[in-house]
């Protein structure tokens, strides 16, 4: 009698075990089911013009914010924004925190040297971009060449991809220093802490010699390979496709044209996407 207890103990526990761990794996969704449930997606960005900024009326605004929510609607869903800071863009991604990093965001390579594909799944690029050096006004007749960068003292935003440009043109990486923001990097060169910021082109284009950056113009000494614009997903998620679906259809019916016009970005916006990748 006790050994058909303890056979039928036995397979209860065994039993149970198959049927919770079978429970468990059910339950785990997919980034697409998960946030579908949701009812939202959440973006990773940095604030500066003209991707995501505040208006004069307290509103976040900017390319990017717009064409982010425009596809969400396109989803039957909602953007929600987290500003972050951009070096631990991939930690916040990979945690959860944020579900896309969309903020200006270009293929190419860490300062490690490896290739951002290998953090992350990108979605079709929409835009071109470009490094660009800024520099203060009175200072573009000396730092005219490549050359004359060379043990200048240089800013820019950590982690991105000007880091590499002012680590390349100063000549050491101990002599450019870090910020959390492009805008801040900006600042550094406007009270004469170092003698030149590397940062987004249309970042610049945007800002530069205007308002508190009424000072600094584009330096022309050295320009960097055209870049491209793309949203950072989940390596492996699924809602890289839909993404995909929903920037496809904004390009075709003309909505991306529009914004681009809006934010005079219309010469950098690239056409007919999901059609020629």
């Amino acid at each position: 009698m006790k050994r058909i207890l303890t056979f039928i103990l036995a397979l209860t526990l065994a039993l149970t075990s198959v049927i919770g761990f079978s429970s468990c794996t059910a339950e785990k969704k997919t980034d697409w089911e998960t946030i579908e449930e949701k009812g939202y997606f959440v973006c990773g960005i940095t604030l500066y013009e003209p991707m995501n900024y505040f208006d004069a009326d307290g509103n976040l605004t900017g390319f990017d914010t717009e064409f982010a929510n425009a596809v969400a609607a396109k989803l039957g869903l909602e953007a929600k924004f987290q500003v972050i800071k951009w070096p631990n863009k991939y930690l916040e991604l990979n945690s959860g925190a944020i579900d896309l990093i969309w903020n200006g965001f270009t293929y190419g390579m860490e300062k490690d040297g490896v290739s951002r594909t290998e953090y992350v799944d990108f979605t079709y690029s929409y835009l071109e971009n470009r490094q660009c050096i800024v520099t203060k006004a009175d200072a573009l007749a000396t730092l005219n060449t490549k050359e004359a960068f060379a043990g200048k003292k240089g800013v820019a935003e950590g982690g991105s991809s000007g880091e590499g440009v002012a680590v390349e043109l100063s000549g050491n990486a101990e002599n450019v220093t870090l910020f959390d923001s492009q805008a801040a990097a900006l600042m550094e060169v406007v009270s004469g802490n170092a003698e030149f910021a590397v940062i987004d082109y249309q970042m610049a284009r945007a800002m530069v010699g205007q308002g508190d950056y009424a000072s600094l113009a584009t330096n022309s000494a050295y320009e960097p390979e055209s870049e491209v614009y793309a949203i950072g997903c989940r390596k492996g998620s699924d809602l890289t496709a839909r993404i995909n679906e929903a920037i496809a259809a904004l390009s075709a019916d003309g909505t991306l044209a529009e914004l681009a016009g809006k934010y005079e970005l219309s010469n950098d916006l690239i056409p007919n996407i999901g059609k020629a990748e």
